[in-house]
């Protein structure tokens, strides 16, 4: 599936089969990101995003849910720092010519660190999302406390800051279709192999940095497809799978996915995975 639906960690120098890059951006935002909007819609209605809401969206992948904010009347800056590819999808859909000046002024896209985000002119902002989905790779939070406490002089006293995670894993349909990735996984024994969502994986993330829980919520994210293969190509777009190819290879990957993915293929041949993810809201001190 902010961005990926995980937080993607460079692979070691040549250990992964050649990945065109470019194709698994669309992938991710033709596909996978929009299993997410249910998410971005529970957390921008909660938390009033509008018309003088400031948002920094962290890991902002192709820019659906900052598509989503600015649609609300938000100025939106999005950081992005592991996929290039998907900044370049972002800037061709938030910044196109149709949106006019005055709208374009609103929206910044940057490919970096969250501290090229702002400078001395730069209103604090007064929304943070991370919406990238930890709790789901081993390591995949690593850093991000740290990185939440640097953006947490970026932000207004009190500002929300949004993390997201998987849900319970018996109810998350996909968590048994994700277990293909630790099976395959397994013999490295690495960062980067599935493992099932803790419950306070978030509230350990907003602890390391500094942050005060101030609520959460459940929503229903449905993964929904075409078809098997449109499955496939999507939850590889997420990276959940990339431990698995480095420990086997691709076609093993795909053929034990299409596999498991069998039991959710309706009639008609579309697939469909109920899951529930949880966020979390944290506090600027």
């Amino acid at each position: 599936m902010t961005p990926t639906l995980v937080r993607q960690h460079p692979p070691h120098a040549g250990a992964t089969p050649r990945v065109d890059l470019c194709a698994r951006a669309r992938d991710w935002s033709e596909i996978q990101e929009r299993m997410l909007v249910p998410l971005y819609e529970a957390v921008y209605e909660r938390l009033e995003v509008g018309p003088g809401t400031r948002l920094l969206g962290l890991g902002c992948g192709s820019g659906l849910a900052l598509l989503m904010a600015a649609s609300r009347g938000a100025a939106v800056t999005g950081v992005e720092s592991d996929s290039p590819e998907r900044l370049r999808l972002a800037r061709q859909r938030l910044l196109p010519e149709g949106w006019g000046t005055r709208a374009r002024a609103e929206i910044r896209l940057v490919e970096g660190s969250p501290g090229d985000a702002s400078d001395a002119r730069t209103p604090a902002y007064t929304l943070v999302t991370a919406f990238e989905p930890i709790g789901c790779l081993a390591g995949d939070s690593e850093g991000l406390g740290e990185t939440l406490a640097a953006v947490a002089a970026l932000a207004e006293r009190g500002a929300p800051v949004v993390l997201a995670g998987w849900g319970p894993p018996e109810r998350c349909a996909t968590s048994s279709v994700l277990r293909v990735a630790t099976k395959l996984a397994d013999p490295l024994r690495s960062t980067g192999s599935w493992r099932p969502a803790l419950r306070d994986d978030l509230e350990e993330v907003a602890q390391r940095a500094g942050l005060g829980p101030d609520g959460s919520g459940r929503v229903a994210c449905p993964f929904g497809y075409a078809d098997v293969d449109s499955a496939v190509r999507g939850l590889l777009s997420t990276g959940l799978f990339d431990a698995a190819v480095r420990a086997t290879d691709q076609a093993q990957v795909d053929k034990e996915l299409t596999e498991a993915l069998h039991p959710h293929q309706r009639q008609d041949g579309t697939v469909w995975m109920p899951n529930v993810f949880r966020y979390l809201i944290a506090r600027v001190p």
